[in-house]
């Protein structure tokens, strides 16, 4: 959240997260709208790395609502993989002299971008005439602010998100001219370091945004659920003297036990400025896979009156939000596979992460440490593994 001395209300992750979760509970729509301002983008980017004019330029009209903020991410061809977008920005000198950088961007999904004023935008940044002095054309992925009233820019399309009334849109960028020091978040110095900022500050939306509104989600359903099992009556009694009643009931809850306890875990971390990637990560797929689990159970005991949309239905809304949160900060299908598995078992592993350590700095002497530990290891696994079965 923004400082107080930039006009912020200089919320904890606590409270941020409680804020969400009692807005969810009125309108997943709404949520959407301070969701993302308060997740990854401009104004959480510029908090952290963004230089003191930033800052200054920026933060308390993003705080006041002057400026609507959205973050250009993911493309046509880059969506979990956010490594693999095309959006590319080329540095060049204008003719008084000064940095530009020309950016030429296509973007798909990315939300308020249709009322958005201020756009934060991802993208690889090439210096083919060596301006920055570093000797490399391609300078690596750049976080960058850019008005969205510059010409060359198109914000006029919309995407319908499941039929959820809320901005999210496609737009592009064709020879947007900007400076290239006020545009980089950090200025010069921030250029390549676009990556890095990336993967720190996604534990917003993962960490705080999405757990925070899957155990909202969560606590309604249990909450409307067994009201509703009291006083509707089918068969002569009380439908939640049914087993398959009970048995759904008693999923909900011990799931938003769960993921209660989950969030509030992450949210400790995250009060302490630590930036847990794969934990966020782990978060964000096990509450928000969760938190579909409960709204299929809630919707199988609501059944006529959960399918039926309007102001008496509760839960509607956000069963059909809830494949939205699987979806959005990297597909839950594809984090389970690259974050939890990849780098999780990577990171756990006593050598593995050794290994990929040295050969990234060059360590002959560490890697051969590294490796040859790794081979004991595995000799030691597989003769344990045979005198544990033969001592059974």
């Amino acid at each position: 959240c923004i400082p107080k001395e930039y006009g912020g209300l200089g919320f904890s992750c606590a409270a941020h997260s409680a804020v969400l979760e009692k807005i969810t509970t009125r309108s997943v729509v709404v949520c959407t709208y301070v969701m993302v301002p308060n997740s990854l983008g401009p104004a959480e980017l510029l908090v952290h790395y963004g230089t003191t004019a930033q800052k200054d330029k920026y933060l308390n009209r993003l705080a006041t609502g002057q400026d609507i903020p959205c973050f250009g991410l993911t493309e046509p061809q880059a969506g979990s993989d956010a490594g693999a977008i095309e959006s590319e920005g080329i540095l060049f000198k204008d003719e008084k002299g000064e940095l530009k950088i020309k950016l030429n961007w296509n973007k798909r999904w990315i939300t308020l971008a249709g009322i958005a004023t201020l756009i934060g935008l991802a993208f690889k940044l090439k210096d083919p005439n060596n301006l920055l002095g570093t000797g490399k054309i391609d300078i690596g992925i750049t976080c960058g602010l850019v008005a969205a009233n510059l010409k060359g820019i198109d914000l006029s399309r919309r995407h319908d998100p499941l039929g959820l009334p809320f901005h999210n849109c496609p737009m592009t960028g064709k020879d947007v001219i900007v400076n290239a020091e006020t545009c980089i978040i950090g200025g010069l110095k921030g250029a390549g370091q676009g990556w890095k900022m990336l993967i720190e500050s996604l534990g917003a939306g993962r960490g705080i945004s999405l757990p925070s509104q899957a155990s909202s989600a969560s606590k309604m359903a249990a909450r409307v659920t067994s009201n509703h099992s009291i006083i509707r009556n089918q068969f002569g009694t009380s439908i939640k003297n049914f087993e398959g009643i009970q048995e759904a009931l008693a999923r909900i809850t011990a799931r938003t036990y769960y993921i209660d306890s989950l969030r509030q875990f992450v949210l400790d971390a995250l009060n302490q400025n630590k930036k847990p990637a794969v934990v966020t990560a782990i978060a964000k797929y096990h509450a928000t896979e969760s938190g579909r689990d409960n709204m299929i159970d809630a919707m199988s005991i609501l059944g006529g009156a959960g399918i039926s949309l309007g102001p008496r239905n509760l839960l509607g809304i956000g069963y059909m939000g809830f494949p939205i949160c699987i979806t959005v900060e990297g597909a839950n299908i594809l984090t389970r596979t690259l974050m939890i598995f990849g780098q999780g078992a990577l990171r756990s592993h006593p050598f593995a992460f050794k290994e990929i350590n040295a050969i990234k700095n060059n360590k002959v002497k560490d890697f051969d440490n590294a490796i040859f530990g790794h081979f004991y290891h595995f000799v030691s696994n597989c003769c344990r593994l045979i005198i544990l079965n033969l001592s059974r």
